[in-house]
C-alpha cells in the first residue's frame, strides 16, 4: 500500500510539472459575442476561438465578379431576414476571388448580427458539434470551409454530406454553409470514370463513382463558378488596387507593362490576387524610393 500510495505522490508531482511546461487552454468567456471565430483543436478538446483580426475586405474591392455577388448577397439576404436560403459552393481556379468574396459578404452583414465560423477541411467531421454548440444562439451563422477537397473515402467528405442534406436530423435554421473549392465536384476524376458511363436507350448513365461525387456538389443549392480573368479585366484590378492604395502617380503604359511582367513572373496567373500583389508591390517600392530622395 506504502508502494502505491508512493507511485501516485510521483504521478502527482508529473502531472504539477506538466502544467506549468504545457500551454493553458484559452479562455472562452465572452467569445460567444464576438462576430467570427475558428473552431480550433488540441488533443481531445475542441472549441470555438474568436478570431481577433478580421479580414477588411469589402465588395467594393472585388472587380469582375459583378454575378457573384449579386446572387450571394440576394442568398445572404435571404437568410438573414429568415427566409429559405441555400448553401453556396464557389468553385474555380485560385486567386480569383472565392474565398474574398465569402469575407466581404460577412462583412457587409455582420453589422446585422451575421457570424462566421471558419472550420478547416481536416475538423469536418465535427460539424455535427459545432452545430449543436450555436443552435440556439442569436444572430445568423456562415459555417466557412476554405479550399474544400477531398481523397477517396474521406471521413470529412462524409460529415460534410450529412450536415448539408442527409441525416435523419437537421442542421439548425440559423446554419448555412458557403465553401470554396478548385473543383466543382469536390473530389478527384479519373479517366476510368468516363468508361464507366453507359448510353441506355439513348440516356446517359454514369458510373457509380461518379455518381457519388455529383451527389456532395448537388447538396449545395447554389453553385458560383469562377473563371480566370483575361487581360483587361486584370488591368482593371490593378488600377483600382493601385487607386485604393494610394500609388503615387505614373505613366499607365509603364505601369501595365509592370504588371504584365509580373503577372508572367507568376505563372502567367492574371489572377485578381496577382493582381494586387503587384499593386501593393509597385506601391511599396515608390514610397520606398521617395523616402530615400527625401532623406538626401
Amino acid at each position: 500500500m506504502t508502494e502505491l500510495n508512493e507511485f501516485f505522490n510521483r504521478a502527482n508531482l508529473l502531472l504539477d510539472k506538466l502544467e506549468t511546461i504545457l500551454p493553458s487552454w484559452p479562455a472562452t468567456e465572452g467569445a460567444a459575442d464576438h462576430p467570427a471565430h475558428r473552431w480550433k483543436c488540441r488533443g481531445e478538446r475542441c472549441w470555438l476561438e474568436p478570431v481577433r483580426l478580421i479580414s477588411a475586405i469589402e465588395l467594393d474591392d472585388l472587380q469582375c465578379i459583378d454575378h457573384q455577388k449579386s446572387v450571394i448577397l440576394r442568398n445572404t439576404r435571404q437568410f438573414m431576414q429568415g427566409l429559405p436560403a441555400n448553401n453556396v459552393l464557389l468553385w474555380g481556379p485560385r486567386g480569383t476571388g472565392k474565398s474574398s468574396l465569402i469575407k466581404a459578404v460577412f462583412n457587409a452583414f455582420r453589422s446585422e448580427g451575421l457570424r462566421l465560423i471558419e472550420v478547416e477541411s481536416r475538423h469536418l467531421v465535427d460539424l455535427h458539434e459545432i452545430c449543436a454548440q450555436i443552435e440556439g444562439r442569436n444572430g445568423r451563422h456562415l459555417i466557412y470551409c476554405d479550399d474544400l477537397s477531398f481523397a477517396e473515402n474521406d471521413p470529412e467528405y462524409k460529415a460534410l454530406k450529412v450536415i448539408l442534406d442527409g441525416s435523419v436530423g437537421t442542421t439548425p435554421e440559423n446554419v448555412l454553409v458557403y465553401a470554396t473549392s478548385n473543383r466543382r465536384h469536390l473530389l478527384p476524376e479519373y479517366m476510368s470514370e468516363n468508361r464507366q458511363a453507359q448510353l441506355i436507350e439513348g440516356e446517359l448513365h454514369l458510373g457509380d463513382a461518379t455518381e457519388e461525387k455529383i451527389s456532395l456538389s448537388e447538396r449545395f443549392g447554389i453553385w458560383l463558378s469562377f473563371h480566370p480573368f483575361n487581360q483587361e479585366q486584370y488591368l482593371l484590378i490593378v488600377n483600382y488596387w493601385l487607386e485604393k492604395l494610394a500609388a503615387p502617380p505614373a505613366a499607365r503604359e509603364t505601369i501595365h507593362q509592370a504588371a504584365l511582367r509580373w503577372a508572367l513572373e507568376h505563372g502567367g496567373s492574371r489572377s485578381g490576387r496577382v493582381a494586387w500583389q503587384f499593386a501593393r508591390d509597385w506601391t511599396g517600392r515608390a514610397g520606398l524610393l521617395k523616402s530615400v530622395q527625401e532623406s538626401r
